[in-house]
């Protein structure tokens, strides 16, 4: 079902409809193509022996025009081409993307063009094409600087030529991350913070640091299911983790503005901001999400998953969406919550309840007596021990 081709002028200030405002709006662009699959990965990537780059470079362009239909005079904050390996794409399919966006969309004064890439010399060697495509950042899948764990995560670069690819990146760009990966098989706390030390040390100004976990259907999932994935730390070793993690990134000038992303004052990710402020972002691409603000309230968005699939879709049906769903209020109000918790910020108390969600005072108290929960004015956030057990803080906060 394709989106209503309508535009948003019947919204008014200070109405639930006009809640994404508070967050912005963003695009995201969802390549679906790996050089490998990596076997912690549940994200809804292919490995693919030949792409049809023209093809596919068609296929964004049709999907951008169908979407800007929709949010048409709306200013455009953020790109994010997320994956599977953007990198892998043709620089001149992100020109193009580019292009059309800005002709699709008016954009923000800090407009913020993010790509995600593998950090291999191949890739490397393509970012000043990017750079000159549009992209502003770079978010690069380091993953880990030992060479060994590099095997074990299935990556196909070194961790020496991750760092050479890192100096290229930072040259180009005008922001460059990288992700990390804790609690790996054989990772002591020293070892974690001597590796995250290294890290620190590169003047990095914003990290993505994942404690690993073993997601079902992936092939560690498939390991540990047959207790072939040994020497994972154990619970204590990683939360032990995480505190050093937090000590350490704070005592280098970038501390956790969310559960597991870090940064220096002005580098935050805008556009995952944009999800954890509950703002609209459009999903286009394989398997791509998407939030959207129409006259008929707030809608949740998928699209195909298949890659192949996908793009037969938009070429014969115009429109690659799988699902379309209203979002009613107390839906919304959750998803704020949830996204919004994951903030330093937190949660304004005060927006909840204009979604109409007002949270329980006696789970409230409890919560802050245990030291999980820090109300400040109209901000309720998570302590440092509160971002350890989240989960168990939201299914709480959300029960009946």
């Amino acid at each position: 079902m394709p989106l209503l081709n309508s535009r948003p002028d019947c919204l008014t200030a200070d109405t639930p409809q006009n809640d994404w405002e508070a967050g912005g709006f963003g695009l995201y662009i969802h390549w679906p193509f790996c050089a490998a699959k990596c076997p912690y990965c549940d994200f809804n990537s292919h490995v693919t022996a030949k792409i049809d780059h023209l093809r596919w470079r068609n296929a964004y362009l049709a999907e951008l025009a169908r979407c800007a239909e929709l949010t048409r005079g709306r200013v455009l904050r953020t790109v994010f081409f997320g994956g599977g390996t953007p990198s892998l794409m043709d620089p001149d399919t992100v020109a193009a993307i580019m292009d059309r966006i800005k002709a699709l969309w008016p954009t923000a004064n800090d407009f913020e063009v993010t790509l995600e890439a593998n950090p291999t010399s191949v890739e490397a060697a393509k970012f000043r094409a990017f750079q000159d495509a549009g992209v502003s950042r770079v978010s690069m899948g380091i993953q880990s600087l030992h060479d060994e764990d590099l095997k074990r995560l299935g990556r196909i670069h070194s961790s020496a030529e991750a760092i050479a690819a890192f100096d290229v990146a930072r040259k180009i760009f005008e922001r460059v991350s990288f992700d990390l990966i804790y609690a790996r098989q054989g990772q002591t706390l020293e070892g974690w913070k001597a590796e995250l030390t290294q890290a620190l040390d590169l003047s990095i100004d914003h990290l993505s640091l994942y404690q690993l976990t073993i997601e079902p259907g992936t092939a560690f999932g498939d390991r540990h299911a047959r207790g072939r994935l040994r020497d994972l730390p154990d619970d204590d070793n990683a939360a032990d983790m995480f505190d050093l993690t937090q000590q350490l990134c704070a005592a280098h000038g970038m501390p956790a503005y969310e559960v597991s992303n870090h940064a220096a004052d002005g580098a935050q990710s805008r556009h995952n901001l944009i999800y954890w402020r509950y703002g609209d972002y459009l999903g286009i691409g394989p398997g791509a999400h998407g939030r959207v603000t129409t006259p008929q309230g707030r809608m949740a968005t998928e699209t195909f998953r298949q890659p192949e699939k996908w793009l037969d879709a938009v070429e014969k049906r115009g429109s690659g969406e799988s699902l379309i769903d209203p979002l009613d209020l107390p839906a919304q109000a959750s998803e704020y919550l949830m996204m919004s918790l994951r903030l330093d910020e937190g949660t304004d108390t005060a927006r909840l309840k204009r979604l109409g969600l007002a949270l329980d005072p006696a789970k409230l108290s409890h919560l802050i007596e245990l030291g999980l929960l820090d109300v400040r004015g109209d901000q309720l956030r998570t302590t440092l021990e509160g971002r350890r057990v989240l989960n168990a803080i939201l299914r709480d906060l959300l029960s009946e």
